[in-house]
């Protein structure tokens, strides 16, 4: 399949260029100085059980700060909580779900408790669904809102308010390359990332007009697709096993999420791939829209094995889903062999 074919030839040069410019655009990771800085500051993770929120929090926990792990799955949450503090760090256990405004509150009302502040509050907490627009059930595309874009709300709204009352703080949403590049069937994800990029950007303007912008920032960080067990927690009605082109190393994304808490930038698209995908969107929106949608078709329709539907742990936690890397990679490269092998057969 050419996903190229009948491209203007102007349009791939500009693609091209993208890339060529923001190849050497990479964050590196923290020095040891501005680790020692996260050292006994105060961080709320939401979605702290697996994926990027455990790899955060992990980390965290090894520069010493302290970590208030939010999620639904208490049991997980406690075996998080332990490597914290066996790494150095100090965590405290808040079940919650995001959805639930009652649920932040105390989340919040908790963490103040024991600490006494936030320094920083990054709403993680995500959901997603696979497949064609209509094939998705309401009942999944209204749970996916209610955590991607209500959740984030409910968490923004609280840090603000507690950052305003202590004279500072940090928020940290995370978005995703798909809230610049909306992904054919990922219709309803890729709008509610969409929605947590406008808030960022309103939010900053309101705070430069109130003049407390110099002292409480929010960013919204734009991963790539990673191989996390989000992919596994995702509702799919697509037929197939989930599948995405070109995943990053979730520790990259973590390492972004991190780097963002201490040096807020308004967007913070992470690896080269993020920022190539949101400049050519800049440059040439429908062309990008249109290879993306191409690369996630042949992706998901014609290379991934039959997978029955499933609401994946939208509605409920899954509970195969635990750790930091999903393992997609190398289940991807075993399809891919056996796909092959049967064609050498044929």
């Amino acid at each position: 399949m050419n996903l190229f074919r009948h491209v203007p030839r102007a349009y791939l040069a500009c693609i091209a260029l993208s890339f060529t410019l923001l190849l050497g655009g990479c964050a590196t990771a923290l020095s040891p100085s501005e680790q020692a800085a996260v050292a006994g500051k105060t961080y709320v993770v939401t979605g702290a059980s697996s994926g990027f929120g455990r790899g955060v929090a992990e980390r965290l926990g090894a520069m010493r700060a302290n970590v208030v792990l939010a999620a639904r799955r208490a049991e997980l949450l406690n075996d998080v909580a332990a490597r914290v503090n066996a790494a150095g760090g100090t965590a405290l256990v808040v079940p919650t779900d995001v959805a639930r405004p009652e649920d932040m509150r105390r989340l919040a009302e908790a963490t103040v408790a024991r600490f006494g502040r936030i320094d920083v509050w990054i709403n993680n907490a995500a959901v997603g669904g696979i497949g064609r627009f209509e094939a998705i059930p309401l009942e999944d595309h209204a749970r996916i809102v209610d955590v991607n874009v209500k959740g984030v709300i409910y968490g923004s709204h609280i840090a603000l308010r507690q950052f305003k009352a202590q004279g500072g703080g940090t928020l940290v949403n995370i978005g995703s390359v798909e809230s610049e590049v909306p992904l054919a069937y990922h219709a309803s994800y890729a709008s509610t990332k969409a929605a947590v990029l406008g808030l960022g950007r309103a939010l900053n303007e309101e705070l430069r007009l109130a003049g407390v912008g110099d002292r409480i920032r929010v960013s919204t960080v734009m991963p790539w697709a990673a191989d996390t067990p989000f992919f596994s927690n995702a509702a799919n009605y697509s037929g197939h096993r989930p599948r995405m082109a070109l995943m990053d190393d979730p520790a990259k994304v973590v390492e972004g999420i991190i780097r963002a808490s201490v040096y807020p930038s308004e967007e913070v698209p992470v690896g080269w791939k993020a920022r190539a995908g949101v400049w050519s969107h800049k440059i040439a929106p429908d062309l990008t829209e249109r290879i993306s949608a191409n690369v996630a078709h042949a992706h998901q329709f014609e290379k991934a094995p039959p997978m029955a539907p499933t609401s994946g742990g939208v509605h409920q936690p899954n509970p195969a889903a635990t750790g930091i890397d999903g393992g997609i990679r190398a289940r991807m490269q075993q399809e891919d062999e056996a796909r092959k092998a049967g064609k050498a057969m044929q």
